[in-house]
């Protein structure tokens, strides 16, 4: 039994840590409601705590795409016309 050093070939393997993963963390201000629970300002006649959420969605969404483009492995990419055909899919234990 031989033990698998980092130096093997494991890469690709369990979860990658990368500093831009923090931007993860920053919708989840968004549930720390006391800071936004007020009425004022208003937007269109809306309380502030009802606009300020829709405002969170980008913010999500932006926070999401960057971490994505970020920290993606480049040598994954497939070409065009290269993507699996479904007949090629693995499909379990079916067959």
């Amino acid at each position: 039994m031989s033990e698998s050093t980092p130096d093997e070939s494991d890469e690709g393997e369990g979860l990658r840590w990368n500093a831009w993963n923090l931007l993860l963390l920053v919708p989840f201000l968004m549930l720390v409601t006391p800071w936004f629970n007020t009425v004022e300002p208003r937007l269109f006649g809306m309380p502030f705590f009802y606009w300020s959420q829709f405002a969170w969605v980008p913010v999500g969404v932006i926070c999401v795409a960057i971490v994505y483009l970020k920290t993606r492995d480049p040598n994954e990419r497939v070409a065009p016309g290269t993507a699996a055909e479904v007949d090629e899919l693995d499909e379990g234990s079916v067959r």
